[in-house]
């Protein structure tokens, strides 16, 4: 007998066992009337789903893993990280293996997992198509680390776990965050986006209260203020006694720099405030040609309902 002949069928059942055991942990979430997604059992009483799947706040219910239905609450949502929390008294968990992702590598087996209604546990072969460090998503939400995935997220797939070749959870598969293909959320964001919708229901997010684009320095601006770089923002309204013009930013104003960190367009101006909402942080900006530096707090952006 050949090699290949004995470590084919040995892969082929690690795989099977690796999906027969995280099925134990994969629901099917009815919240859309046409397609049912994935969610996790990440703890007793909580699922963890795509947030772009639950088209619906109300008559919510979950298919358990034994093939039951229980009905399951929305705690929260962030369109940001595409994630959404579930209150399901029904769902019990057994132990969450997790992977360690700081050890993942390119090209490494993966396995998604997910349960589509039913038609009971589905399975997608693939491997890590790519890794980076943490990255803020279109939406605007601030994720860990990248994780792209190489594999075929079928309809109803998103939601539903990413498991290395051991059968440990690396994170949630979406479909929802990348138009070439798809990601997985690590457990590091899922654990602390799930955290604040259970506690508040909403992610907090800081803002100055402005709107901003964009602007290129002329030259002459640069070259006496010792900038080395050709953008900053320029504030063109204010929200009426937000934290910028409580500060006393004007509309005309440019930033700069905001907590030391350059700001040279809108994403660099959210990515300063990260995690910042109630500190008081030095603004620097140029009005009038002369350079300034203002004292702003943060304040939270307020929260809209779905």
């Amino acid at each position: 007998m050949s090699p290949t002949s004995q470590i084919l069928p040995v892969l082929s059942d690690e795989l099977a066992g690796a999906v027969q055991r995280a099925a134990s942990l994969v629901v099917a979430v009815h919240a859309d009337s046409r397609l049912s997604s994935s969610g996790v059992i990440w703890r007793d009483g909580v699922v963890i789903t795509a947030a772009h799947t639950v088209r619906r706040e109300e008559d919510i219910e979950i298919t358990l893993p034994e093939g039951s239905r229980g009905r399951a609450s929305l705690a929260g949502f962030d369109a940001g990280t595409d994630l959404a929390v579930l209150r399901a008294d029904s769902a019990r968990s057994s132990t969450l293996q997790r992977s360690e992702t700081g050890t993942l590598k390119v090209g490494q087996l993966a396995i998604a997992v997910a349960r589509l209604g039913e038609q009971g546990v589905n399975a997608s072969l693939g491997m890590i198509g790519g890794l980076g460090g943490a990255w803020r998503t279109w939406r605007g939400g601030r994720i860990e680390q990248l994780i792209r995935v190489a594999i075929t997220l079928y309809p109803g797939f998103s939601g539903g776990a990413l498991l290395d070749a051991h059968g440990a959870v690396i994170g949630i598969n979406t479909a929802g965050l990348a138009r070439s293909g798809g990601v997985a959320l690590p457990h590091s964001t899922v654990d602390r986006v799930a955290g604040e919708l259970l506690t508040k229901g909403y992610i907090a997010r800081p803002h100055l209260g402005v709107a901003a684009q964009s602007v290129r320095l002329p030259g002459s601006l640069r070259d006496k203020l010792g900038l080395d770089r050709g953008t900053g923002v320029i504030v063109v309204g204010l929200d009426p006694d937000g934290p910028a013009e409580r500060a006393g930013v004007f509309v005309g104003d440019i930033l700069l720099s905001v907590d030391a960190q350059p700001v040279g367009d809108t994403m660099d101006l959210q990515h300063a405030l990260v995690g910042l909402i109630g500190r008081t942080l030095p603004v620097t900006l140029v009005r009038g040609g002369e350079p300034l530096t203002l004292q702003v707090v943060p304040g939270e952006r307020p929260h809209r309902a779905r």
